[in-house]
């Protein structure tokens, strides 16, 4: 096919991540199997189950099959089409148009018989400018994007299962520090009930206590809710209802930290499934704007026809019974009210749009990675540094209460080494959740797992690269 329009997509690719950690910018690139760095077998057996039946994948491996027809249809009219027909025609004549004005019958032929008749029919058309082959290249990126789209269905997808499992090990954490927490302030409480007893404090200090107390076990409702909603979206990620899914969790600090390092931005216009998607429905668009305007052009039809007609069956396949036909034409559109104009104008629309898409997909791209590696880094620091004020936190909580017991603290300074403690305590474990989910995001934003370097990429026809199993038609 002839160069359908390939534009220049202007893209401004960085040399490296402002992000980036120094060094070696592929030394911990992602596994195909990524999500196995987290050290769970748990959320491993999860993420596979999900990739095996989420109703989501299903839908996009449905849309493959339709767009494979798609482009078989379109393929169609580069090939001849050919027919077998037969008939057998039963007919009377009228006596009133057999004849002469009188109505008689005259001598010419009889007046009822039979007529047989078999044979082939074959058209073609010579795809003289293209357009047939513009069309089936459309259809054929168009099917090729749709496996990308699946790409990117399933990688959403494995996403969401470790997030969601993330929230449910994140509200185990802070379930069991809630109710921590409340035997703590109910410890603190009895010893102020006690120096209530003997004179030594006020009823004022006792329901402040008691106030907290309260506060703790309102959160350990609001927990179990979210707990039990995570566990609902694990469940229908993996096609099953709540009823039929058992997670056993644990806790967030089981897991490993896995290391991430982002490649070079050049690489991410190969691995990113979307963008590999919009690369191809910008091609599938480049190939409708040229068949648009091969529309313009003549057609030429090529049809022929071969075969037997007889008006008695034993003969008809008698070589006195044999006919056939050849017949060329050709059609040049001259006047359609603007129809094919209006195609035309409707197909360069829409190759604009998707190029501005493709270059958005791009730029999102980068976005999206240097996004993830600041939250890495930040959520990192950020987890270190709240550890901190939880270690010392907890040495002025058990300082204070030991004052308590020897009678010789504030009871303003102990409620407050309370509510600081259990505070952090729980930005902490939320801490740690969103270190954990920044992580995810950054496998998210480099497009999954990646494939040895040296097999990422494999031109396997001239014209056609394999990406990651995915055989590419190449464009520019």
């Amino acid at each position: 096919m002839p160069n359908a329009d390939r534009l220049d997509v202007g893209l401004d690719v960085p040399e490296a991540y402002r992000a980036a950690a120094r060094g070696a910018p592929d030394t911990a690139l992602p596994q195909l199997d990524w999500w196995r760095e987290f050290r769970s077998p748990e959320l491993t057996a999860l993420i596979e189950e999900a990739q095996q039946v989420n109703l989501d994948i299903a839908a996009a491996s449905a849309r493959i099959a339709q767009a494979d027809a798609q482009a078989r249809i379109a393929g169609a009219p580069l090939l001849p089409t050919v027919n077998a027909e037969g008939d057998a025609t039963h007919s009377r004549r009228s006596l009133a148009t057999s004849g002469s004005g009188s109505g008689i019958v005259g001598s010419g032929g009889t007046r009822e018989g039979n007529l047989y008749r078999a044979a082939l029919t074959a058209s073609y058309e010579i795809d003289f400018w293209g357009k047939n082959r513009a069309l089936m290249e459309a259809a054929r990126n168009t099917a090729v994007a749709t496996r990308f789209d699946r790409e990117v269905v399933a990688l959403s997808t494995v996403a969401s299962v470790a997030n969601a499992y993330f929230q449910v090990l994140a509200a185990q954490d802070r379930l069991a520090l809630a109710r921590d927490n409340v035997k703590s302030a109910s410890r603190v409480l009895d010893l102020i009930k006690q120096r209530l007893e003997v004179g030594t404090t006020t009823g004022l200090e006792v329901a402040q206590q008691e106030a907290l107390v309260a506060q703790q076990r309102a959160l350990v409702p609001t927990l179990v809710q979210v707990l039990r909603q995570n566990i609902a979206i694990l469940a229908v990620l993996i096609a099953r209802p709540p009823e039929r899914i058992a997670i056993r969790g644990g806790s967030m600090q089981r897991l490993a930290l896995p290391r991430v390092t982002p490649g070079l931005p050049s690489d991410l216009l190969t691995q990113r499934p979307d963008i590999r998607e919009a690369e191809l429905n910008l091609a599938a668009a480049n190939a409708n704007v040229y068949a648009a305007r091969a529309a313009f052009l003549p057609s030429i039809q090529l049809t022929g026809q071969d075969g037997f007609t007889s008006a008695i069956l034993r003969s008809l396949f008698r070589p006195e019974a044999a006919f056939f036909s050849i017949a060329a034409g050709l059609t040049q559109p001259i006047f359609d009210g603007g129809n094919l104009l209006g195609n035309l104008e409707q197909r360069k629309g829409r190759q604009e749009e998707l190029l501005q898409n493709y270059r958005k997909a791009v730029i999102s791209a980068f976005a999206d990675v240097d996004n993830a590696l600041v939250a890495v880094q930040q959520q990192a620091e950020f987890e270190r540094l709240q550890r901190q004020v939880v270690e010392a936190s907890r040495r002025a909580f058990n300082i204070a209460e030991t004052r308590l017991r020897e009678g010789t603290v504030d009871l303003v300074t102990v409620l407050t080494s309370q509510q600081t403690l259990f505070q952090a305590q729980d930005a902490l474990a939320q801490a740690r959740l969103g270190r954990l989910q920044a992580i995810v995001s950054l496998y998210q934003a480099l497009g999954g797992g990646w494939p040895p370097i040296e097999t990422q990429i494999v031109q396997t026809s001239p014209g056609s690269y394999s990406w990651s199993g995915i055989v590419v038609p190449a464009t520019k």
